[in-house]
């Protein structure tokens, strides 16, 4: 059956999987917006292009299929690049759809033209362009295998306009190429076995995402008949349980001094999935590159990864999860006193913040939210700031909740996350953290989320600053604010404006009565929290960090 590109386009990527697809119309590619009028693949309709790129990413993380979005070509490509930088650094499967000039027209500067695979080409795991109608199904199913494959990541699609228009018998392909992932030998998993017994200090590091249930708890069960602490790199706590008593916290921006203890101290690492980044070696410091005192196992299902930065002691290509699995036999050693300190000490960084100065204190907050929250299916979602302190390091993730947050600390992730994850688990809570200065980068997407019946409460952190800046300025050049005040609008009255509830929450004991008439709100909520400057993180003031105490 003859058809157009577009069609051909759509036909082949509901064929692959594909359910929904977050963008920003343009007229580069019509033909694939008509293709959509048809097809069972919903189009969620965003208001500019970065923010369908975070969705999509967003997306991606959260199912482990690849998150579509598409966009028109120059600008739209452009906007949208955050959202694939975003994704390679999450190591999320991602197919950017980019409309494009005519293929005539091509180096003459035409309108909106852009060179893709050199702006992409550093950015994403392929960048190309598909310059015959028949290729169509090859380059698709092409991308899709790479977005998902080794390390999942994003790939970008050029479609020239005059390729979607073009007539063609081309047939979709039937659906996505089964790949198998790669399994451990059994004489790397009994190595590996072999190095953490004769550990005095042994440490397990877990990332990337999604790990499977099954996996995860295959991790566990090893991580506690071994008395073995657990550690997650940065923003994937969310998959382990957090009340084994081997979860000893994250390693990320920030991390406590028990964590860089953990992995400063210990002398053989299991790294399970970890591309070991400046955020979780605080910033390489931790761990000596090239060669680290501590031995690491390194397994990663991508032999690019292996001895990228670091030399491993032993390094395993195969997926982290079918690792897991494989590990059926439990190690035994005298480090029970090891595993026992860095639990109390996740515990306690929770368990012993002092009260917050100023108006609202996030401690209260995030206790009640902990204690109303138990046992519900839940999505956390955050962009980047000081204020994602609250739901990265005082929630305790159990099986069924999920933390959407940006490795590549891109500000206004948190937002259109939360959109795709409640269109995703509709049955979720899906709360949205966000900093004053973070909501305002994709504030517009209230308005895709009203649309698109995503019903997500936002948690605004308002101190009228940026809060991390503000930090490291008064850290280098005490006193000296410059470029990192705000003045805000009222966030509470904008979200009404977009048809959601709106309520500004001024003093901690009016938080309860708000977050309950948040959840009722049939469209989604918005809370304005009235936090102080002092407050930027839960052990420092303000004061305090100028001061150098």
């Amino acid at each position: 059956m003859a058809r157009n590109g577009g069609r051909l386009v759509v036909e082949c990527l509901q064929a692959l999987g594909a359910r929904r697809a977050f963008g920003v119309p343009g007229e580069s590619y019509l033909a694939v917006l008509d293709a959509l009028h048809d097809s069972e693949i919903g189009f969620v309709n965003c208001r500019q292009e970065g923010g369908a790129a975070f969705m999509a990413a967003a997306h991606g993380k959260l199912t482990g299929s690849p998150g579509i979005c598409l966009v028109t070509r120059g600008p739209g490509a452009t906007n949208a690049s955050i959202g694939v930088h975003t994704a390679m650094q999450d190591s999320a499967p991602m197919i950017l759809l980019v409309g494009q000039i005519a293929t005539w027209m091509r180096e003459r500067e035409a309108f909106q033209e852009v060179d893709y695979r050199a702006v992409f080409g550093t950015m994403a795991k392929w960048v190309t362009e598909i310059d015959d109608v028949d290729r169509v199904p090859e380059l698709l199913s092409r991308a899709w295998t790479v977005a998902t494959t080794g390390r999942p990541g994003p790939v970008v699609v050029a479609l020239p306009e005059d390729i979607l228009m073009a007539a063609t018998d081309a047939t979709p392909v039937e659906g996505p190429v089964p790949i198998f992932p790669p399994e451990p030998a059994p004489a790397a998993v009994a190595e590996a076995l072999e190095m953490i017994g004769r550990a005095e200090r042994p440490l397990i590091l877990f990332g990337g995402a999604p790990w499977d249930r099954a996996a995860s708890a295959a991790l566990q069960r090893f991580a506690e008949a071994s008395d073995i602490p657990v550690a997650s790199s940065f923003r994937y706590q969310d998959q382990f349980d957090s009340a084994s008593p081997c979860f000893c916290g994250d390693a990320g921006v920030g991390m406590t001094a028990a964590t860089k203890a953990l992995l400063r101290d210990a002398d053989v690492i299991l790294a399970l999935g970890i591309r070991f980044g400046e955020n979780m070696t605080d910033g390489y410091a931790l761990l000596d590159v090239p060669d680290p005192v501590q031995k690491i196992i390194h397994v990663h299902a991508s032999d690019r990864e292996l001895g990228k930065v670091y030399r491993p002691a032993l390094g395993i290509h195969a997926a982290p999860e079918r690792f897991a699995l494989a590990l059926g036999e439990t190690v035994q050693g005298s480090w029970g006193d090891w595993r026992a300190a860095a639990r109390d000490a996740y515990l306690g960084f929770i368990d012993k913040a002092p009260a917050q100065p100023g108006p609202v204190d996030m401690v209260a907050v995030c206790a009640h939210l902990r204690d109303r929250l138990e046992g519900e299916e839940l999505v956390l979602t955050n962009g980047a700031g000081n204020f994602t302190v609250w739901p990265s390091r005082f929630f305790r993730f159990r099986p069924g909740m999920r933390l959407l947050a940006p490795q590549s600390g891109s500000m206004g992730y948190g937002l259109p996350a939360a959109v795709a994850a409640k269109l995703e688990r509709p049955g979720a809570t899906v709360i949205c953290f966000a900093g004053d200065g973070d909501i305002q980068m994709t504030m517009q997407e209230l308005a895709t989320a009203r649309q698109a019946g995503a019903a997500v409460i936002v948690i605004v952190v308002n101190n009228g600053t940026y809060g991390t800046i503000r930090a490291h300025q008064e850290r280098e050049f005490p006193t000296r604010v410059s470029g990192t005040d705000l003045v805000n609008p009222d966030f509470a009255t904008l979200a009404q404006g977009y048809g959601l509830h709106g309520e500004r929450v001024e003093e901690t004991a009016a938080f309860a009565d708000a977050f309950e008439r948040a959840l009722a709100a049939p469209h989604g909520a918005l809370l304005e929290l009235t936090v102080t400057k002092e407050a930027l993180t839960p052990y420092r003031t303000l004061t305090q960090i100028r001061e150098g105490r």
